[in-house]
């Protein structure tokens, strides 16, 4: 089985094509390799995959339907993961188009050319960012119709399309909304990495909010397990997949002192207006249509982030945070 992942210098998008090609799957893995954040870390992702024989990679943009064309001109695929995006909420206030662009219009190529090539399997990756102001624990069918950044609304946006492309011509869709995806090489503008790489430096550690705020956090390995699982004919299903267990920015903290044997310097910030207080996944339709549960409780999963901060420190401690 051929599977195009497109994002595969991206951290979710990277870890997808690790468990994908450990277990035999031909793997087309397209990224743009932007610099939103340091493209040393997703170099070095992209040099992982590299060495894997069953592993191919082309530097094509998914808003350039041009370029997609001609891999899917190259390839025959029997689905598409697409983790190709522009995340980070706040970042999405500065450039809305940008989001616009890519979450969305990029998802339409994709589809176009699913439609075009007869490929019948379609895994998106979405958001809980789309749950503001939803009741707790956010359950897939609230209706989340007023997204409070451009950021969600671009995803919003690609789950619709994502279901017009299934009612006319068929495509097989799973929706994936991940709940604050963390661990090895992840990604330096979220919480995790910023708070263990400012704790290691000695820096100041800023937290918007109070800390009080919690977050369904939901390490990478159980996140690329549901996505590969995702490939499962299931008609138009969206999934959450998160931790079912919120824990505090606080309880985080403790946390990263406690593995990296240093106290964090904690400066505290206004809380972002397009931030959520919260965040708590109901996993129970993951576990019904999927068969799908974490594994990994937070406590072992900082131990396992903060120890691959130790053992690359000679390079990510030059990485440049923004």
């Amino acid at each position: 089985m051929r599977v195009l992942v497109t994002g595969c210098a991206g951290f979710i998008g990277w870890r997808v094509c690790e468990l994908l090609t450990d277990r035999g799957y031909e793997v087309v893995g397209i990224d743009n390799m932007n610099d939103y954040y340091d493209v040393r870390l997703k170099e070095w992702r992209v040099e992982r995959l590299k060495s894997r024989k069953n592993f191919t990679f082309y530097r094509v943009d998914v808003e350039d339907l041009e370029a997609l064309r001609e891999v899917f001109r190259k390839h025959r695929f029997d689905a598409v993961i697409n983790e190709a995006a522009r995340a980070g909420v706040r970042y999405s206030i500065k450039d809305p188009w940008v989001y616009m662009r890519t979450n969305a219009y990029g998802t339409l190529n994709l589809l176009e050319l699913m439609k075009d090539h007869g490929i019948r399997k379609f895994v998106l990756a979405s958001t809980s960012s789309l749950y503001a102001g939803q009741p707790m624990p956010f359950r897939e069918d609230l209706p989340v119709n007023t997204p409070i950044s451009p950021y969600a609304a671009s995803k919003k946006a690609a789950e619709v399309i994502a279901y017009t492309y299934h009612h006319l011509y068929g495509i097989d869709v799973t929706v994936l909304r991940y709940f604050t995806v963390y661990g090895p090489a992840g990604r330096p503008d979220m919480s995790v990495f910023r708070f263990i790489y400012w704790t290691m430096k000695g820096d100041p550690v800023e937290v918007f909010g109070d800390g009080t705020q919690s977050r369904d956090f939901t390490y990478i390995d159980d996140i690329a397990e549901g996505t590969v699982m995702a490939l499962r004919e299931v008609g138009y299903e969206i999934v959450n997949l998160g931790g079912n267990r919120p824990h505090s920015l606080s309880d985080l903290l403790r946390l990263v002192e406690k593995f990296t044997g240093r106290k964090p310097q904690v400066v505290y910030r206004e809380f972002h207006r397009a931030d959520l207080k919260a965040t708590w996944a109901d996993i129970g339709k993951a576990e019904k249509i999927l068969g799908w549960e974490p594994k990994v409780a937070l406590e072992e999963g900082i131990e396992r982030t903060v120890r691959w901060f130790m053992e690359n420190w000679d390079w990510v401690g030059d990485l440049s945070l923004r």
